[in-house]
């Protein structure tokens, strides 16, 4: 007897209450799994897989969808059945779910290093590129503005205090906060992150504009220059 030929049911073929875009009308996003999300976004699959097995087959191979939020659009567009366009789709998702988390918080209150980790945690724990910025405080440790100075490298030819300070100086900012990624997962900082930290807390004395704290995010966990006395 022959061996029999691996079929799939596609999408259309499921009865209502299993397609993921009919479970996500009826019970909400919250039911869905990852994978019926992502094929959501995909929208469709290949000639022989659908969409919940393509989805599911994606986050294998990238661990998770903590994996895939840090594909580039290179990376992802390289995937057999995704493609540009899809890629793209992808990207734009996850960027949304970071700009929304940014802007509820912005008018929060930085107390502490906990509090500043919390909040830059959502939009940088996966980047796959360092990312420099300050955070603008009024005089009630309220955030203004959330700035990114540098994408790349981490050191001072990319990053100087002029340019830091110029923000905040339009700002008329109180006291800052700076903060970067470290896109390896591990927050510990560098020599380069630990001088130029130094060098832009003594600018910040000169123009009487405080430098309460550097935090650096890494996957998991964070560090506080405040906290580790380097402030």
């Amino acid at each position: 007897m022959s061996e029999s030929k691996e079929y799939r049911i596609r999408i259309k073929e499921l009865p209502l209450e299993g397609r993921p875009r009919e479970r996500l009308s009826i019970f909400g996003p919250e039911a869905l799994s990852d994978a019926e999300l992502l094929a959501i976004i995909l929208g469709s699959g290949t000639k022989n897989l659908s969409a919940i097995d393509l989805a599911h087959q994606i986050l294998k191979e990238v661990n998770g969808i903590k994996g895939l939020d840090r594909k580039s659009f290179n990376e992802l567009a390289r995937f057999h059945g995704v493609g540009k366009a899809k890629a793209a789709q992808i990207i734009a998702a996850f960027e949304l779910s970071r700009r929304i988390v940014s802007y509820q918080d912005k008018k929060i209150k930085l107390k502490s290093p906990q509090d500043v980790a919390n909040y830059l945690f959502p939009r940088l724990r996966s980047l796959n590129k360092e990312h420099f910025g300050i955070l603008i405080l009024d005089s009630k440790n309220k955030l203004k503005k959330d700035i990114c100075i540098s994408i790349g490298d981490l050191n001072s030819s990319v990053v100087h205090p002029r340019e830091i300070f110029h923000e905040a100086i339009l700002e008329l900012a109180s006291s800052i906060i700076l903060y970067h990624n470290h896109p390896s997962g591990e927050p510990e900082p560098s020599d380069i992150d630990k001088q130029l930290t130094s060098k832009i807390v003594q600018a910040g004395k000169i123009l009487s504009i405080d430098v309460l704290d550097h935090v650096i995010i890494g996957d998991e966990s964070y560090f506080s220059f405040k906290e580790n006395g380097l402030i």
